[in-house]
Protein backbone atom coordinates (compact mmCIF):
# COMPACT_ATOMS: atom_id res chain seq x y z
CA UNK A 1 0.00 0.00 0.00
CA UNK A 2 2.87 2.37 0.77
CA UNK A 3 4.39 1.75 -2.67
CA UNK A 4 1.07 2.57 -4.29
CA UNK A 5 0.98 5.86 -2.39
CA UNK A 6 4.59 6.52 -3.41
CA UNK A 7 3.84 6.08 -7.10
CA UNK A 8 0.79 8.34 -6.78
CA UNK A 9 2.94 10.92 -4.99
CA UNK A 10 5.51 10.80 -7.83
CA UNK A 11 2.76 11.34 -10.37
CA UNK A 12 1.26 14.24 -8.42
CA UNK A 13 4.69 15.81 -7.91
CA UNK A 14 5.35 15.61 -11.65
CA UNK A 15 1.96 17.11 -12.42
CA UNK A 16 2.65 19.98 -10.04
CA UNK A 17 5.99 20.55 -11.77
CA UNK A 18 4.38 20.63 -15.21
CA UNK A 19 1.76 23.12 -14.10
CA UNK A 20 4.12 25.48 -12.26
CA UNK A 21 7.40 25.41 -14.21
CA UNK A 22 8.14 28.05 -16.83
CA UNK A 23 11.35 26.48 -18.17
CA UNK A 24 11.23 23.76 -20.82
CA UNK A 25 13.88 21.66 -19.07
CA UNK A 26 11.88 21.66 -15.84
CA UNK A 27 8.72 20.68 -17.70
CA UNK A 28 10.48 17.79 -19.45
CA UNK A 29 11.90 16.60 -16.13
CA UNK A 30 8.45 16.78 -14.54
CA UNK A 31 6.94 14.74 -17.37
CA UNK A 32 9.61 12.10 -16.78
CA UNK A 33 8.74 12.02 -13.06
CA UNK A 34 5.07 11.54 -13.96
CA UNK A 35 5.98 8.71 -16.31
CA UNK A 36 8.14 7.11 -13.63
CA UNK A 37 5.23 7.18 -11.19
CA UNK A 38 2.93 5.60 -13.77
CA UNK A 39 5.49 2.88 -14.56
CA UNK A 40 5.95 2.13 -10.88
CA UNK A 41 2.18 1.77 -10.53
CA UNK A 42 2.08 -0.54 -13.56
CA UNK A 43 4.80 -2.80 -12.16
CA UNK A 44 3.19 -2.89 -8.71
CA UNK A 45 -0.19 -3.82 -10.12
CA UNK A 46 1.39 -6.48 -12.31
CA UNK A 47 3.32 -8.05 -9.45
CA UNK A 48 0.32 -8.04 -7.13
CA UNK A 49 -1.96 -9.46 -9.82
CA UNK A 50 0.28 -12.40 -10.68
CA UNK A 51 1.11 -11.30 -14.25
CA UNK A 52 4.49 -9.93 -13.27
CA UNK A 53 6.65 -10.98 -16.21
CA UNK A 54 4.28 -9.69 -18.86
CA UNK A 55 3.61 -6.43 -17.01
CA UNK A 56 7.27 -5.85 -16.26
CA UNK A 57 8.06 -6.41 -19.93
CA UNK A 58 5.53 -3.77 -20.89
CA UNK A 59 6.96 -1.42 -18.28
CA UNK A 60 10.48 -1.97 -19.64
CA UNK A 61 9.29 -1.23 -23.16
CA UNK A 62 7.57 1.94 -21.93
CA UNK A 63 10.78 2.95 -20.16
CA UNK A 64 12.67 2.64 -23.45
CA UNK A 65 10.01 4.76 -25.17
CA UNK A 66 10.32 7.33 -22.38
CA UNK A 67 14.07 7.52 -22.91
CA UNK A 68 13.52 8.08 -26.63
CA UNK A 69 10.92 10.74 -25.83
CA UNK A 70 13.38 12.50 -23.54
CA UNK A 71 16.07 12.43 -26.24
CA UNK A 72 13.72 13.91 -28.85
CA UNK A 73 12.47 16.52 -26.37
CA UNK A 74 16.00 17.58 -25.49
CA UNK A 75 16.94 17.77 -29.18
CA UNK A 76 13.97 20.06 -29.80
CA UNK A 77 14.98 22.09 -26.76
CA UNK A 78 18.49 22.59 -28.12
CA UNK A 79 17.09 23.63 -31.51
CA UNK A 80 14.71 26.16 -29.94
CA UNK A 81 17.40 27.48 -27.60
CA UNK A 82 19.79 28.05 -30.48
CA UNK A 83 17.21 29.78 -32.62
CA UNK A 84 15.39 31.90 -30.00
CA UNK A 85 18.15 32.21 -27.36
CA UNK A 86 15.74 31.27 -24.55
CA UNK A 87 14.06 28.25 -23.01
CA UNK A 88 11.32 30.10 -21.11
CA UNK A 89 7.80 29.07 -22.07
CA UNK A 90 6.28 32.55 -21.71
CA UNK A 91 8.82 33.95 -24.19
CA UNK A 92 8.17 31.19 -26.75
CA UNK A 93 4.41 31.67 -27.12
CA UNK A 94 4.68 33.91 -30.18
CA UNK A 95 4.32 32.04 -33.46
CA UNK A 96 5.86 33.50 -36.58
CA UNK A 97 5.26 32.39 -40.17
Amino acid sequence: MILLATSAAFFCLGLYGVLTRRDIVGILASVEVMLGGALLMLVLLGVSGGGGVRTEGIALMLLVVAAAEAAVGLALLVAVARRRRTTRIDELTEVRG
